[in-house]
């Protein structure tokens, strides 16, 4: 994120070598918390298992916020980049289904949820959190400390991509299942039409020719 596009409340998300170093991170981002130099909403320790589901491990919350983390921005952003396909919302060109972990991927559209998803690779330990900060230094150094590379985005951004990301997987459900009644309405047809058909063939191959 550029720096004249800095805003106060982002979602940060870092990707670590060293699984220590996550947890420390954890511990860490508590302490800025504490100190009232950021805010914290929420933060989680996440490992992404090789099937690409995100695996909580550790969390914080702000207790002033009532499941912050289970039902916050940072739950229902695990919850939408929980699974090894995600649904995304990418500016101008709509849904976007498929593979996040595709590096070779040549799609272009803008995204703050692919590129979240993007920086927790497969195997790897990262942390995610909410947090409101004047400025990006107190993280950054943190993390630069513990070998982090910190991913920040807007989360005013992350929350309209996670709403539509939410409503595009309400809307793939209600069409799978129109599809799915429509080929069990197919077949049924298909069914009887083949039973009505039999026994008209029979009488068919039963008539007499006509007297000539």
């Amino acid at each position: 994120m550029p720096d004249d596009a800095f805003t106060r409340e982002n979602v940060i998300a870092v990707s670590f070598s060293e699984d220590a170093n996550a947890y420390e991170a954890l511990s860490r981002v508590k302490e800025l918390d504490a100190k009232g130099e950021v805010g914290v909403e929420g933060a989680v320790v996440v490992v992404r298992d090789d099937d690409g589901k995100l695996v909580t491990k550790d969390e914080i919350e702000n207790e002033s916020v009532e499941g912050t983390v289970s039902g916050g921005l940072v739950g229902l952003l695990i919850g939408v980049l929980g699974g090894p396909l995600g649904v995304l919302v990418g500016g101008a060109t709509g849904v976007l289904v498929g593979s996040l972990f595709d590096e070779d991927d040549t799609d272009q559209t803008e995204s703050a949820l692919a590129d979240i998803s993007k920086s927790l690779r497969v195997g790897s330990t990262g942390l995610l959190a909410d947090v409101t900060e004047e400025s990006p230094v107190a993280i950054d150094a943190v993390m630069a400390n513990l070998g982090g590379t910190v991913l920040r985005r807007s989360a005013a951004d992350v929350q309209a991509e996670v709403a539509a990301a939410e409503e595009a997987q309400r809307e793939a459900k209600k069409q799978a299942r129109k599809e799915l009644r429509d080929a069990r309405h197919k077949k049924q047809k298909a069914e009887i039409d083949a039973k009505l058909a039999d026994p008209r063939a029979k009488l068919d191959r039963h008539k007499k020719p006509a007297a000539s």
